[in-house]
């Protein structure tokens, strides 16, 4: 009886997480709240509302949920106890040791990385998909989110430890997982070409995705997120611009500016803004009219009978998208993914002898480092080092 009363109050604080969560629905994926909600504890919880109402960026928001799901779902399954706040510096070399490992040394010591047991726990919940290390990245994000939610609780961690960080180093060199592209292939203009080919139909469907394509790929290669959270309200009417720089008194294209507002690489308040000149105005204007499109989301769901949602697509919506035009294109889906857009944009600059501070200004790249990889790419490609002997 004491077992059954046990599992009714463990009903009971669970129902009431996934209340509490219900305050940030447009944030966590409704499908994960329950999950959630299990595997998180009552300061969990709060902390990430404290973070909703202190107006950090959904992205942001949703990113940290995820990976403290992740944190506490890990955990439970290797210790039967949440998380201790702080974590000590063990407990974040263990994490580090679980997560990067080397394949050689498995094979002969079946206990090296993650035990077998916790990661057949983790796949049955649906937060492990590869048997082998994750990416150093992941690794370090996630080490990165469990520092600013330890900050959060106004308490310090060890994540800049001496330890922590020669384990990190020896572990990365240890797993060697070259880093792969977000898309093995970019959507350069000859793709965007295809993919707009493949949704040149009068259906609401087609109008949209011809827009939403072409807008992504115009306006700097924006971002799965950024597309899924365009307003509106954000963009502006510009007055028409020569259709050559050159000739300022010839042909006018239309013009409209597009306000980023709180983007990966801006804040909120910052007065970033990208343009869309000529045929991608035109694409946009056409949907919004179709759609009748007056005031919230631009980009919206549209279900299976052909009507329009009121809610925005989600950004694994647009990467969805993408995928099924690519497929119908005749090309491999496997092959592109919804950053394509963004790596595509760069390259195509690279191919026009656009110079790089002029595409960082319309992709609103921070780093010059990883804006010139897509240059440089484009170069060698086409360069004369890698043909010295065809």
């Amino acid at each position: 009886m004491t077992g059954q009363l046990a599992k009714i109050k463990n009903a009971e604080i669970v129902a009431r997480r996934a209340e509490a969560l219900d305050a940030l629905d447009s944030v966590l994926p409704f499908d994960r709240r329950d999950f959630l909600a299990g595997v998180l504890t009552d300061d969990d919880v709060a902390t990430l509302r404290h973070l909703a109402k202190e107006g950090i960026g959904a992205n942001s928001l949703r990113a940290l949920a995820s990976d403290l799901g992740y944190l506490e779902a890990r955990s439970l399954a290797a210790t039967g106890f949440s998380l201790p706040w702080p974590a000590p510096q063990a407990l974040l070399i263990k994490f580090v040791a679980h997560h990067l490992w080397d394949f050689a040394k498995r094979e002969t010591d079946p206990a090296h990385g993650m035990p077998a047991d916790v990661a057949a726990t983790l796949k049955s919940q649906g937060l492990l998909r590869s048997d082998g290390p994750h990416a150093p990245a992941t690794v370090r994000r996630r080490l990165s989110s469990w520092s600013t939610l330890t900050k959060w609780r106004g308490l310090i961690g060890k994540f800049n430890a001496p330890g922590l960080q020669s384990a990190m180093k020896l572990a990365v060199r240890a797993s060697a997982r070259p880093r792969g592209r977000k898309s093995k292939r970019a959507v350069t203009a000859d793709v965007l070409t295809a993919l707009l080919k493949a949704c040149a139909g009068d259906r609401l469907v087609d109008v949209r995705d011809r827009a939403l394509l072409i807008t992504a790929f115009a306006s700097g290669g924006r971002r799965r997120s950024e597309i899924a959270s365009l307003r509106i309200e954000q963009i502006i009417e510009e007055d028409p611009v020569p259709a050559d720089p050159k000739a300022p008194d010839g042909d006018k294209l239309p013009c409209r500016s597009i306000r980023l507002g709180r983007t990966k690489t801006t804040q909120a308040d910052s007065d970033a803004f990208v343009l869309l000149v000529g045929q991608p105005v035109l694409a946009l204007k056409d949907w919004l009219e179709r759609a009748a499109i007056t005031e919230g989301a631009v980009f919206r769901g549209i279900e299976r009978w052909g009507n329009l949602e009121k809610r925005a697509l989600t950004p694994q919506a647009v990467n969805l998208i993408l995928k099924r035009r690519v497929a119908e294109a005749g090309l491999d889906p496997a092959a592109f993914s919804a950053h394509g857009l963004r790596s595509g944009y760069l390259t195509e600059t690279a191919r026009r002898g656009i110079p790089l501070p002029e595409a960082m200004q319309q992709s609103q790249h921070r780093s010059v480092q990883q804006a010139s990889n897509y240059y440089n790419d484009a170069e060698r490609t086409l360069g004369r080092a890698a043909r010295v002997i065809i």
